[in-house]
């Protein structure tokens, strides 16, 4: 009972430190989403490109076939591409004027005897002219080229297999022609149509597929463990060697200004971050359930224990203050970078991403992701608890061994 009467002490004490700086708080408050917003748009304004900003890309048709001129309305009527990639086809004469007028970013030409070279084997290239005054956008255009380029190899790899093999039977040019371009047209409907076919299997990668709502939790993420670190920080103070010896003659520990400190900055961040979580979900109008909010709620409040026990630790062990601080603030930093909230897991090595579920951080911002963004029912919240309890019992211990080192 004693050791909780001092820690109620200590925990009124820290209240009222914090009272005495509350013209500082708004400050406090509002500095993390500054930096984080502003570094957020900063990222974004240059990978990010605009919704009303489509790169017109020119097709010219030299060989005049059937199978140039199929593969030019498919490309061109293509779904996939037509999101920030715009391709119509046109003459020559109307590519270089429209290149000339900066109203066309490249154009693809298909040369002559496309056809024949790529059913008798010879090397088909596909030439592409860009515009000097957009190199940006020409180069996204030439990395389309090189898309298709690949296919065109792999579907010539195949034609003039059929090929070998159909000139082997009594089948005469023209049956063995149509035959042919059956099977082109058959690889091209497939090369065009596989990647819908694998959408409907593939897993969502929230980086990607809503990268506002996944960097906007993220930030958020970003912001409630910098709370947590400068009000750990503020709420430290420094006693000389005189003042300690003092506490200990009233069984004071620095144990039991630890539980305090952990328990205000706990209470502090909260606080603020149930204000900051309602402006998130109204911003990106996230839909959530009352479940959903226990649930989020139940992982920030782990997560925040967790990481303040993890500072705690740190200051039991180092005594320099500067070397403290520096260490909670790497700490901290890494934390951040293996949870994924700064850069996505998925971009990581495999080995590196193997070893990522045993931080603690990546723990509650995948969950966050899983509930918010994914609309997860379930949530394993086992990880959290064993590491909430493996991190009080190393802190418990620590301290406890350095009060008795230190008397």
């Amino acid at each position: 009972m004693l050791f909780f009467h001092h820690v109620f002490l200590f925990v009124k004490n820290n209240v009222k430190q914090l009272q005495r700086k509350w013209p500082s708080l708004p400050l406090l408050f509002l500095f993390p989403i500054i930096m984080v917003g502003l570094s957020a748009y900063i990222v974004l304004s240059f990978f990010v490109p605009e919704d009303n900003k489509t790169i017109h890309v020119g097709l010219i048709d030299h060989d005049q076939s059937r199978e140039t001129t199929m593969v030019i309305e498919l490309i061109e009527e293509s779904s996939q591409l037509n999101n920030f990639i715009q391709l119509e086809a046109m003459s020559s004469k109307e590519a270089k004027q429209a290149l000339k007028n900066n109203n066309l970013s490249a154009y693809i030409t298909f040369p002559e005897n496309f056809t024949d070279n790529l059913y008798n084997g010879t090397p088909v290239t596909l030439d592409i002219i860009g515009n000097p005054t957009k190199p940006i956008e020409s180069f996204l255009a030439r990395e389309l080229i090189d898309s298709v380029s690949r296919h065109i190899k792999t579907a010539q790899a195949n034609i003039l297999t059929i090929n070998f093999y159909a000139q082997q039977l009594e089948m005469d040019e023209e049956t063995r022609n149509d035959f042919l371009f059956k099977k082109f047209t058959e690889f091209v409907f497939y090369t065009l149509g596989k990647d819908k076919i694998l959408d409907e299997e593939m897993l969502t990668n929230n980086a990607a597929s809503s990268p506002v709502k996944y960097y906007g939790l993220g930030g958020l993420f970003i912001i409630i463990t910098v709370w947590l670190l400068t009000f750990y920080s503020i709420l430290t103070r420094e006693d000389e060697a005189q003042m300690k010896n003092r506490m200990r003659l009233y069984n004071v520990t620095h144990t039991n200004q630890l539980v305090a400190k952990i328990i205000v900055s706990w209470l502090a961040t909260i606080f603020f971050t149930s204000i900051i979580f309602c402006g998130f979900i109204t911003l990106f109008d996230i839909q959530l359930f009352f479940s959903d909010y226990r649930k989020i709620a139940i992982l920030i409040f782990i997560y925040s224990f967790v990481f303040l026990l993890g500072l705690a630790i740190i200051e039991v062990i180092l005594t320099a203050p500067k070397i403290r601080l520096l260490t909670q603030t790497l700490y901290t930093g890494i934390l951040l970078l293996v949870s994924g909230a700064i850069v996505p897991t998925l971009y990581y090595p495999i080995y590196v991403q193997d070893i990522l579920p045993y931080s603690f951080a990546y723990q509650a911002f995948h969950w966050l992701q899983e509930i918010i963004l994914n609309n997860r029912v379930y949530v394993d919240y086992l990880p959290l608890a064993l590491y909430l309890i493996i991190s009080a019992l190393i802190f418990l211990g620590l301290s406890t061994w350095k009060e008795r080192v230190s008397q």
